[in-house]
């Protein structure tokens, strides 16, 4: 069983390094995604018996190259390609680990781009990403769209044949081309840190793998694109809440609130590197959210937050972008600047938006206010509410215990 969980966990880690390499060998994200399943196979039926190697990584990308050039000798069509790559892969070492924490495959790059590529819908685009480049389930991914599994399952199948029938190039963009798709590959790293901020699934409440693998992604981005001004705002964001990651959950795993985090223990390299970040970003969404994780970073106790400012700069970000969960968000520091009075009428108005229906921090929200405002028994309700509505052990835990605490 600990041999079984250590290959799962080494697969998860590794799982879109193995199909980025392996695309650059067959050309087709899907065959790719089923070769790196079947390495996986492979090391379930075989480490138990043989151990972990040193370097599980290593064995799992060369089992699936060698996978991949047995596949491409099969293929007659494939002749031509086996005789440029299969050869020079075929006696190639297992890949390095990589040396740096910033370090990132070029491979994995291209497939960033592929899956982004415009011959998709933005939303395939994101879906089979978040699929390939982050790892998640089908049921994460619906979770962060606030779609059904079934329809975000059938986003990522046809995205998967659209690419393979448009004989998409696994490349990095040049030029107009890749200015047209970094939008939806900024999007895409938000949602993948997202993820490993805060899961929407499981036991645990911080995925810490997937915040660095985003990370490293927006800062790759951001020496490509040096004059961008959106790539610098979401790296200076995603440094910002990396910052805090170590302070989101306790000894046991349980989640810590914003005001009970210890911020000694904040990452004061990350912060300098947001702010950094921050300082060459311009006054798009991603910038505004760092601002507004700025101002967080720059508190040095809750009770110093400027509130006001961060009210202020959510209702700049739903001008540029109008969402829900945004406006959520402002009502939160509009709670904080002028009281829970002044913001509960602005979570009462969003109950209305289909979006939010399953979502449960909205009766976390407004459990939240209605506690502040003496209401004990409606906040309870709201409490059990939330509760009910998330499939995160830890935060069901964190609101049944404020439930009950009323």
């Amino acid at each position: 069983m600990d041999t079984a969980r250590a290959v799962e966990a080494v697969f998860r880690i590794e799982s879109a390094r193995i199909i980025a390499g392996v695309t650059r060998i067959v050309r087709d994200v899907g065959i790719a995604e089923e070769i790196a399943q079947d390495a996986l196979v492979a090391a379930l039926e075989q480490w138990p018996e043989s151990g972990v190697p040193d370097r599980p990584g290593a064995w799992l990308m060369a089992t699936a190259k060698h996978r991949a050039i047995d596949l491409v000798r099969r293929k007659e069509t494939y002749a031509r390609k086996l005789a440029e790559v299969g050869r020079t892969l075929e006696d190639e070492p297992p890949p390095p680990e990589p040396a740096e924490p910033d370090d990132i495959d070029d491979d994995l790059l291209r497939l960033v781009f592929t899956a982004c590529h415009p011959v998709l819908a933005t939303e395939a685009r994101i879906a089979l990403t978040l699929r390939l480049i982050g790892g998640l389930t089908t049921q994460e991914i619906a979770r962060a769209f606030l779609a059904s599994e079934s329809t975000v399952a059938q986003r990522i199948v046809r995205a998967k044949r659209t690419l393979a029938k448009a004989a998409v190039p696994f490349e990095v963009p040049s030029g107009a081309d890749r200015e047209a798709r970094l939008s939806s590959v900024l999007e895409v790293i938000y949602l993948v840190f997202n993820e490993g901020y805060s899961a929407t699934s499981g036991d645990d409440l911080v995925r810490p793998a997937l915040c660095e693998d985003a990370l490293r992604l927006a800062r790759v981005l951001a020496a490509l694109m040096p004059e961008e001004g959106e790539v610098h705002g979401l790296a200076a964001l995603l440094e910002f809440q990396a910052s805090r990651i170590a302070t989101r959950t306790g000894p046991d795993g349980e989640p810590v609130l914003l005001a009970d985090q210890n911020r000694a223990r904040w990452n004061r390299l990350l912060i300098a590197r947001g702010a950094r970040a921050m300082s060459r970003a311009g006054s798009g969404p991603y910038a505004l959210q760092a601002a507004i994780a700025g101002c967080h970073a720059a508190a040095v106790r809750y009770e110093d937050t400027d509130w006001a400012a961060i009210a202020t700069l959510y209702g700049r970000l739903v001008q540029l972008t109008p969402s829900p969960v945004v406006e959520l968000n402002r009502a939160v520091a509009v709670s904080m600047a002028e009281g829970p009075a002044a913001a509960l009428p602005l979570v009462d108005a969003l109950a209305q938006e289909p979006a939010l229906n399953a979502y449960h921090l909205l009766p976390s929200v407004r459990g939240d206010l209605l506690e502040r405002l003496g209401r004990p028994r409606e906040a309870r309700a709201e409490f059990e509410r939330a509760a009910s509505l998330t499939r995160n052990e830890r935060e069901r835990t964190l609101l049944l215990r404020r439930a009950a605490r009323l």
